[in-house]
């Protein structure tokens, strides 16, 4: 009997253990796979390297792409723009009112059909790819050097950022800009100018730099001995240059600022429930929850509103400075003749001359901008 109890022992010990060790094998199952689970998500949480060349073309990316949606909306109005600002004999007498742009933009339709609404649209693909991918990309750049951590978050940086950012990205971009709105002021029916045969005019255009104080009489009247030597070659693709990187100042920091206060106020957590979508699981550590479409496109398009109003004036300066070879003598107008020239032209006004409709275009612009390029973001995990 002892031998009999001893041997009932050892099998029940023997199914116990087999029992317990069973028991903890199941309920490990699991753990390898919620193990994998969370070290892919913490894998995907990592902290992002901004100066990494996979954030740089991802950002890249999503910025020219951003540009060009934008673009494309508003082409349109944005040739109709051009033609107001540089007074274009044909449809000076179009600017000023809404129903002006209807009708400027019926005698291109009748002239030229849709083709003639997105006449130099190409070179503005061609522009504004590089241009929006590289504004973008300086920024993110420009803003993680200046705002390296969040109590460094103030208005004056950020208006800093996105005004170092948009010089960066005019500087590199300027000669493909001039010759968008070259081709866009032709409003000849014959004999179209190519973008090769555009480029070879404009960089052959002899244009002349009046000394300080001579009068304009003077140069009309073709007084050689107060003229400079005419200039001609890369320098004609950087006319209007000065004013232009004066207008981005206000323009690119007045936009990223206003497009990223509107973000907070939108963000505030008493109105996040309408305002804010989820986090999605692949952003990054930081990041801000994304905006719903409709607030997203409302800060964009409020951003385009300040930013336009505030550096309007000097985009119609650098307009007429532009097609300063393709109108006139041939001068090359330096920014205070051609102030006072609008002045003389128009009084005050003048400098306001078609901002209806940039108001109109650049609302929807910038919404659409703002929108494509946190979307894309978001897209890329970045």
């Amino acid at each position: 009997m002892p031998v009999i109890a001893q041997e009932q022992s050892r099998r029940e010990a023997a199914t116990l253990a087999k029992n317990n060790d069973g028991g903890r094998e199941r309920a490990g199952a699991p753990a390898a796979p919620v193990a994998d689970a969370r070290s892919r998500e913490a894998a995907s949480k990592k902290i992002l390297d901004k100066q990494s060349i996979d954030y740089l073309w991802r950002s890249g990316v999503a910025g020219g792409a951003a540009g060009c949606a934008a673009k494309t909306i508003v082409a349109p109005l944005d040739r109709v723009k051009i033609l107001f600002q540089s007074s274009n004999p044909q449809f000076a007498k179009y600017s000023g009112s809404w129903v002006g742009v209807a009708n400027a933009m019926k005698v291109i339709y009748r002239q030229d059909g849709t083709v003639g609404l997105f006449r130099g649209h190409s070179a503005t693909l061609l522009k504004i790819f590089p241009y929006a991918a590289i504004k973008f990309i300086a920024y993110e750049q420009i803003r993680s050097t200046i705002i390296p951590r969040k109590e460094y978050e103030t208005p004056i940086r950020r208006l800093l950022s996105g005004s170092l950012a948009g010089i960066t990205s005019v500087f590199f971009t300027y000669p493909l800009e001039v010759i968008r709105v070259r081709l866009a002021f032709e409003t000849k029916r014959e004999g179209r100018s190519s973008l090769i045969s555009i480029c070879k005019r404009i960089y052959s255009e002899k244009s002349y730099r009046r000394p300080a104080g001579v009068a304009a009489g003077e140069a009309a009247a073709g007084t050689a001995a107060v003229l400079h030597a005419p200039q001609s070659g890369m320098i004609n693709f950087y006319r209007g240059f000065t004013p232009t990187m004066l207008g981005m100042l206000p323009y690119a920091g007045m936009s990223f600022l206003t497009h990223d206060t509107c973000g907070d106020i939108l963000r505030h957590p008493a109105i996040a429930r309408w305002t804010t979508l989820p986090q999605p699981r692949n952003a990054p550590p930081g990041k801000r929850v994304p905006l719903r479409s409709w607030a997203e496109l409302l800060a964009g398009g409020v951003a385009g509103l300040v930013s336009q109003t505030a550096s309007y004036p000097l985009e119609v300066i650098r307009r007429r400075m532009q097609v300063g070879g393709a109108v006139g003598d041939g001068h090359r107008l330096r920014i205070g003749e051609t102030a006072r020239l609008i002045l003389q032209e128009r009084g005050p006004r003048g400098f306001f001359v078609g901002l209806t409709i940039g108001y109109a275009k650049i609302i929807p612009m910038s919404a659409a901008s703002f929108y494509t390029y946190e979307r894309l973001k978001t897209l890329f995990g970045i």
